[in-house]
This record gives C-alpha cells, structure tokens and sequence, in this order.
C-alpha cells in the first residue's frame, strides 16, 4: 500500500507538463496566460465600468443621496485609473510577448 502511495505521489509530479483533464479547473498560471489571447478591448472595459457606475450613481441620485453620489463618484474615478493602470501593464506584456 506504501508503494502504491508512492508512485501515485511521485508521478503526479510528472504531471505537471501534460494538459489538465478536461474536467478540471483551469487555473491562471502564467504559462495559461501566455496562450489566452485578451479579448476585451480597453473601450469594452471602460465603457461597462462607466455603465455600472452611471446607473449605480442615477438611483442615488433619484433618491437624492448626496454622499453615495459623492462615494460613488470618487469609486468610478478610483477604478478607472486602477484599470488603466492594468490595461497598460496587459498591452506591455502583449507587445513585449
């Protein structure tokens, strides 16, 4: 039983070099996103964070809740450069690959 706990432990680390079975979790490791081509165009993300906030900020808005316009407002602004930011660093990384 010893021995068959061993060559089960010892050959999963062989395994590391094959594919996972097709039922298994993808997980982002980096050789993962070296082969995911980014599909989402900085414009696309932009414009459905500018979305999301716009109708997050129009119901505080029609309620007249000043500070939650005012949080919400500096979140957007927040999130967007957050977000720039990562664009950046993925088109760096898609040039420099």
């Amino acid at each position: 039983m010893m021995d068959a706990a061993r060559r089960y432990l010892l050959e999963g680390l062989d395994r590391d070099d094959r594919e996972p079975p097709s039922d298994a979790l993808p997980r982002l490791t980096l050789n993962a996103l070296e082969k995911i081509r980014m599909s989402r165009s900085r414009e696309r993300i932009l414009g459905n964070l500018d979305e999301m906030y716009r109708e997050a900020f129009d119901r505080a808005k029609a309620t007249g809740d000043q500070s939650q316009m005012a949080a919400l407002d500096f979140a957007y602004r927040r999130e967007q450069l957050y977000f720039e930011i990562l664009l950046d660093i993925r088109e760096a990384m898609e040039r420099k690959g």
